[in-house]
């Protein structure tokens, strides 16, 4: 499995690609929450991250799915596939070594997102005037929910040896399990069901941690979201076998 990941980071950052998923995320996200004045924090009022942790979702959206569109799109297209499944590996070792590759991209990246933190934390009056369990519960939201996006975007890129569908396929699932599903359940027919059908939606457990409420079954939940793409995955990759 390391094997696969550190080959995956190391093609990763090989490729200009890489470096311009993550400046073009970081300068976006960092655009939306200091300049652009319909989100910056300067005009929000309040010494809080909430535009960040509002935004972010909606940015990962993008940026996962472009992280992890090449994961196994490329490999079949360029007829290294086959290759790579007959290799001592199992398929577990191959998905969970592409997996952890792409998460731990997508957390470099959110790294330099600690420094909003302690500008924050400086600017607030008085000094330090800031939730700091709250922006921990947010950062905890933001790490499960990359898990779950990670997940869906390798699946996405398991079922094609096209990039550009791998990308638009995981962007949908990702849209459709995180805000279509709150809009459906929000379509006054459901009655009562509509509070559980909610709870299906990955929005109602991201706010419910961000709130700072690290439940066990909310992170139960992000868990077995991943776990269930990761076994999707194998069951795509499984399929040749058929």
């Amino acid at each position: 499995m390391f094997q696969v990941l550190i080959k995956e980071i190391n093609s990763f950052f090989n490729s200009l690609v890489g470096y311009i998923v993550l400046i073009v995320f970081l300068v976006g996200i960092g655009l939306f929450t200091w300049v652009f004045p319909q989100t910056s924090i300067l005009n929000y009022g309040f010494a809080n991250l909430d535009p960040l942790f509002t935004l972010a979702p909606y940015v990962f959206m993008f940026l996962i799915p472009a992280v992890t569109m090449r994961t196994f799109a490329e490999e079949k297209k360029g007829g290294t596939m086959e290759l790579l499944l007959t290799r001592p590996l199992t398929d577990w070792e191959i998905i969970l070594g592409k997996y952890f590759s792409s998460l731990l991209l997508v957390l470099f990246a959110l790294i330099p997102t600690v420094i909003y933190y302690f500008s924050v934390h400086e600017l607030g009056s008085p000094q330090g005037n800031i939730d700091s369990a709250g922006v921990a519960g947010s950062y905890i939201g933001l790490i499960c929910l990359a898990g779950v996006f990670t997940a869906i975007g390798v699946f996405a890129s398991s079922i094609t040896d096209n990039q550009i569908v791998a990308f638009i396929f995981s962007v949908f699932l990702c849209f459709l399990l995180y805000e279509g599903i709150t809009s459906i359940a929000a379509i006054d027919v459901w009655a009562s069901y509509s509070y559980y059908l909610a709870k299906v939606g990955i929005d109602y457990h991201y706010n419910s941690v961000s709130r700072g409420l690290v439940d066990s079954r909310n992170l139960i939940y992000f868990f077995s979201m991943a776990t269930g793409m990761l076994a999707l995955t194998k069951l795509v990759l499984g399929s040749r076998k058929w």
